[in-house]
């Protein structure tokens, strides 16, 4: 249940569309529901403005529908990061409602379409083709919050000139996540370009010594360009995530005005 969801439940009981009993069953669902094997959390799009996300990795197939079809009971939307080929057959057997992106690895299912985040587009730019995975969870978290996008693909270091014709495409970004592997070494070359705070996200993307994602996760860290955030390796959840409190933060904020 989000901020506008209890307002709606709020003014129905204001106006005796339902009853008291009603809404109070309703709100009895907060702030969580037991599974046994999960805590289903109700109350978290309240808080943080976006509902729960289950993280489909090390889940099996039955775990990951229950909590699923109790977040949809619930009225919230679903999001299942890190879905499988194999474990998405078997989830989308069980709820053919879900929508299964292959290349982000994300099965959603929208209910009630996300409240828009007017303003302009959250940018998601990529080193390589092969970075474009990790990329697309970015997004689809992204959309699933209402949060506008934009992506501009495979314009690494080695080939400036293709990221220098985007550059209008960057400056109008409101944040920008920027994904590479190898050294990463192209959030350093966005973030001395353009003002927006930029997130970067180091991919496994890379050759021997590139160890798995750690080479281009120090690189970041250590990066030139003043104020590039860095998440975790492969995490475009994350960084959608991180760009999401930003702009909830935003909104929030001119509301109390």
């Amino acid at each position: 249940m989000d901020q506008q969801a209890l307002r709606d439940l709020l003014e129905r009981v204001r106006s005796g569309e339902i009853e008291l009993a009603t809404a109070l069953e309703t709100l009895s669902q907060l702030p969580f529901a037991d599974l046994g094997y999960a805590r289903v959390d109700h109350h978290r799009a309240l808080r943080q403005g976006v509902p729960e996300v289950i993280l489909g990795a090390g889940k099996t197939a039955e775990q990951i529908v229950g909590v699923a079809r109790r977040l949809q009971q619930a009225g919230e939307n679903v999001l299942i990061t890190r879905l499988t080929p194999e474990l998405a057959q078997a989830v989308l057997e069980a709820m053919p409602q879900l929508v299964y992106s292959a290349m982000g690895r994300t099965a959603s299912l929208v209910q009630r379409a996300p409240e828009p985040r007017p303003g302009p587009p959250v940018a998601v730019v990529t080193a390589g083709t092969s970075d474009i995975p990790v990329a697309e969870e970015a997004l689809e978290t992204l959309r699933l919050a209402g949060v506008p996008t934009s992506s501009v693909f495979d314009v690494g270091v080695a080939g400036l000139h293709r990221l220098l014709a985007s550059i209008d495409k960057l400056n109008q970004a409101r944040a920008l996540i920027v994904v590479a592997g190898m050294e990463g070494a192209l959030p350093s070359v966005v973030g001395g370009l353009v003002a927006a705070p930029v997130i970067a996200v180091p991919t496994s993307v890379g050759y021997g010594s590139a160890f798995g994602g750690v080479a281009a996760l120090l690189g970041m860290l250590t990066s030139c360009a003043s104020g590039v955030t860095v998440v975790n390796i492969d995490n475009g959840f994350g960084a959608a995530m991180a760009v999401i409190r930003m702009l909830e933060a935003e909104r929030r904020k001119e509301r109390s005005e």
